[in-house]
């Protein structure tokens, strides 16, 4: 009887444990699930900056902000904008990007004396929310490619400037105006002045936007934009949604390392510098095998360069000229023209440069400075390899056949006018037109495949006349 209290005892205990810890983990959870819920309503506002031209670079930065802020169901995005606008990719990402998001995103650009110039007009167009600071501006949303085609803003009359148009230009402003006439009928703001802007340049203040109502508002500050926001209703997600901004916690999200390094390896000069390295890395290395360095250098700074090139607009034009740079430079190093190739080589790798990226931003192409550090490089390889080449031509033949010639040696046997000689530490067939002797010094003169043809060393052999008069 003792037994068997002692043998059940044990199960029971075992038994309330196992339910203890059943209750524990499912207070756990559902205490988790709970925090998780209200981790996923966070009354913050997540403040996006987007400064400099709209660049591969930042549409990253603004998306992932905006996909951040979407995970965490904040209740509101601000993307403070001050850009001169940037590439139409660039800004057609960030656009997809805010409209699909089921945060509301309110677009400021801001601070005083900033603007949101060309693609920033768009991304401000398609924003939930437009607010400006005052003393801003927005507008002049002509693609930037045709912006110096000559319009003179009706002076000469508007129909005679669209007719001087080709297709592609007349093509590009019109998929250009219906884009920003979209956007402003999906956010019920002045569709009009949105395409005037993009056929005129059209420009406005933020106290005209607000006029006209391409804006919602004007704000001095990011909290005046919340409390002016509060209240509205919006729709996103595919719902109207009305806004309650009231105490938010603002929280500023700093690009990380990504961004930083897309934004240092899409600058155009940056770019094309990685490319240059990386093309002198490697001709430096098929030149010298076994060097290592400049091979993995010059690739890895070509792959980065390349990585860069594929999101910037490039000019297939820029792309084939410094293609035949390359190969003009590359033939200069293995058969050398005393500076000919090379010098053309430098031409083309300059303008292929100076083509190379297909777009009128300003933030957006390569330097003068740039321009002028690659032409030296290369007219300085060019120097570098017609140096060599002059050096090479006064040196004496080290390889090859034409080596042995002049080289000298020693008789080792010999019968008649055949016999062998020894030569660089070398046993060779020799023949002369001399009779030789055992231990004879001979120069090389010629060679006939393994047979060397020889002489009796004049600085080294003497006459037995000669030898008596020494001795004397």
């Amino acid at each position: 009887m003792n037994i068997d209290r002692v043998t059940v005892r044990p199960r029971r205990f075992c038994r309330e444990a196992i339910r203890i810890f059943a209750l524990a983990l499912i207070w756990g959870s559902a205490f988790l699930f709970s925090v998780a819920q209200t981790a996923g309503s966070e009354r913050v506002a997540l403040l996006l900056q987007l400064n400099g031209a709209v660049s591969p670079a930042s549409a990253d930065y603004v998306i992932r902000g905006i996909q951040l802020a979407n995970d965490r169901k904040v209740a509101l995005i601000v993307l403070q904008m001050d850009t001169p606008g940037g590439l139409d990719t660039s800004m057609r990402d960030i656009v997809r990007a805010i409209l699909g998001s089921s945060v509301p995103v309110a677009s400021y650009v801001a601070p005083s004396g900033a603007r949101a110039a060309s693609a920033g007009t768009y991304i401000l167009y398609a924003s939930h929310i437009a607010a400006m600071a005052p003393g801003t501006n927005l507008g002049a949303a002509t693609p930037i490619a045709l912006g110096g085609s000559g319009q003179d803003n009706g002076q000469n009359g508007d129909s005679k400037e669209r007719q001087s148009r080709n297709a592609a230009e007349a093509k590009a402003v019109n998929d250009a105006a219906a884009y920003l006439r979209g956007l402003a009928e999906l956010r019920n703001r002045n569709a009009d002045w949105a395409e005037k802007s993009v056929r005129d340049a059209a420009s406005f203040s933020s106290t005209a936007a607000e006029r006209e109502r391409v804006i919602d508002f004007v704000a001095s500050t990011v909290d005046e934009l919340m409390a002016k926001a509060n209240g509205r209703t919006i729709r996103a997600g595919g719902a109207d949604l009305r806004l309650d901004t009231t105490a938010l916690d603002v929280q500023s999200i700093e690009p990380d390392w990504r961004t930083r390094l897309l934004s240092v390896i899409t600058d155009p000069n940056v770019a094309l510098i990685l490319m240059i390295v990386g093309i002198y890395g490697l001709i430096f290395e098929f030149l010298t095998p076994g060097a290592v360095i400049p091979g993995t250098v010059g690739g890895i700074c070509l792959l980065l360069g390349l990585y860069a090139l594929a999101m910037l607009p490039v000019s297939y034009a820029g792309v084939g000229l410094i293609v035949l740079a390359v190969a003009l430079l590359v033939a200069e190093a293995h058969s050398p023209t005393f500076g000919v190739l090379g010098l053309g080589g430098a031409v083309a790798l300059v303008l292929g440069a100076t083509i190379l990226f297909d777009t009128d931003v300003p933030d957006l192409k390569v330097s003068r400075q740039v321009l002028v550090g690659i032409g030296v490089s290369a007219l300085a390889f060019s120097l570098i390899v017609v140096r060599l080449a002059f050096g090479a031509r006064r040196r004496a033949v080290v390889t090859g056949a034409e080596q042995m010639i002049g080289i000298s040696g020693k008789v080792s046997s010999w019968t008649g006018t055949t016999g062998y000689i020894v030569a660089h530490g070398e046993r060779w067939s020799a023949a002369s037109a001399e009779p030789l002797t055992d231990g004879d010094d001979v120069t090389v003169i010629a060679r006939d495949g393994l047979t060397l043809e020889v002489i009796r060393d004049p600085r080294k052999s003497r006459g037995p006349q000669e030898s008596k008069e020494k001795r004397r």
